[in-house]
C-alpha cells in the first residue's frame, strides 16, 4: 500500500513555524542589531539563511522519504549462519508474522497503526512529519533536529542581542512596534529550544546504544525479565560507541551531519554483538 504524501496539520504548523521563524530572524533582529545590509548582518543572515536551507531540505525528506517497506517476497531464512538472530514472538516462540500485512516480519520491523503497514527498523510514528521514523528515513530526521536545535539556539541569541541593543540605544518608541513579535518569537523559541534539545538528546542516547525508541522500552522489559531469572539482558544490536554512530550515521565521520543513506543496506538484517568482526557495511 503505497503511503500518502497528504499534507497534515501538524506539518502546516511546522511550515509556518520555520518560515515565522526565518524572516523575524533574518529582518528584525538581525536587521534591528547589525543592520542588514553591514559587514556583519550580511554575514549573520547569510550563515541562518544556510542553516534554514538545511533544516528545510532535510524536514522535507523526512517528511516525504519511504521510511522502509517489507519487501512482499521476504522470507526468513532459519538455516542462514550469517543471521544468528530471528526475533520470535513472546508467545509461543514464533517467528515473528504481521496478520494484517499478511507477511513475516524482519527483525526491528513492526506495524504502525497509523501508516497501516510494518516499517523496516521502525523508531516512532511521528504526527509532525506525518510520517514514521524508520530504517531510511532515520538519519535524515535525526540531521534534521540538529540542524533544528542549532537554528533556534541561533535565533534566540539574536533575538537577545537585538534586544539588548535596542536597550543600548534606549529606542523605546522603536521598541515598542515590535514588542509583540518579540515576546512570540521568545516564547516560541524558547518552547522549541527545549523540546528540541531533549528530543536531540534522547536521540543521541539512542544512537549510542544502537537501539530505536520502541527497542528502549522493549529493552527495560526484557532487562526486568532477565533480572527476575537471574540472568543479564543485553541489547543485540549494541556494537560498541563508536560502531553504533557508524552503523546509523554512515562509516564517514564528516558525513554524520550530512544527509546521507548510501550506508544502511536493505534494513533487513543487522549486524549484531553476536557477529565476528567484518570490515564490511554494518548493515547488509
Amino acid at each position: 500500500m503505497a503511503r500518502s504524501l497528504g499534507f497534515s496539520l501538524p506539518v502546516i504548523v511546522v511550515v509556518f513555524a520555520i518560515a515565522y521563524i526565518y524572516f523575524s530572524t533574518v529582518f528584525i533582529f538581525i536587521d534591528r542589531w547589525f543592520g542588514i545590509m553591514s559587514s556583519p548582518g550580511l554575514m549573520n543572515a547569510a550563515i541562518f539563511t544556510a542553516v534554514a536551507v538545511m533544516c528545510i531540505y532535510n524536514y522535507t525528506v523526512s517528511v516525504f522519504r519511504d521510511p522502509g517497506r517489507v519487501p512482499s517476497t521476504y522470507m526468513p531464512d532459519v538455516e542462514d549462519s550469517e543471521n544468528p538472530i530471528h526475533e520470535i514472538k513472546r508467545k509461543g516462540g514464533d517467528l515473528r508474522y504481521c496478520q494484517k500485512c499478511s507477511h513475516y516480519k524482519p527483525a526491528r520491523a513492526h506495524h504502525c497503526r497509523v501508516c497501516k503497514r510494518c516499517v523496516l527498523r521502525m523508531d516512532h510514528h511521528c504526527i509532525w512529519i506525518n510520517n514514521c521514523v524508520g530504517h531510511a528515513n532515520y538519519k535524515v530526521f535525526f540531521v534534521f533536529v540538529v540542524d533544528a536545535v542549532i537554528a533556534c539556539l541561533y535565533s534566540l541569541v539574536l533575538l537577545l542581542g537585538s534586544l539588548a541593543n535596542d536597550s543600548e540605544k534606549d529606542e523605546e518608541q522603536s521598541a515598542d512596534s515590535f514588542t509583540t513579535v518579540y515576546i512570540i518569537s521568545g516564547l516560541l523559541l524558547f518552547t522549541l529550544c527545549v523540546a528540541l534539545s531533549v528530543l536531540l538528546g534522547w536521540h543521541i542516547y539512542l544512537i549510542l546504544q544502537n537501539k530505536t525508541t520502541i527497542e528502549y522500552h522493549e529493552g527495560v522489559r526484557a532487562m526486568w525479565l532477565a533480572e527476575k531469572g537471574g540472568q543479564i539482558y543485553s541489547h543485540p544490536y549494541d556494537l560498541g560507541a563508536y560502531q553504533n554512530l557508524s552503523t546509523v550515521l554512515g562509516p564517514n565521520f564528516f558525513s554524520w551531519l550530512l544527509p546521507t543513506s548510501g550506508h544502511i543496506g536493505s534494513g533487513l538484517r543487522f549486524r549484531t554483538a553476536y557477529d565476528y568482526p567484518s570490515g564490511g557495511s554494518t548493515s547488509k
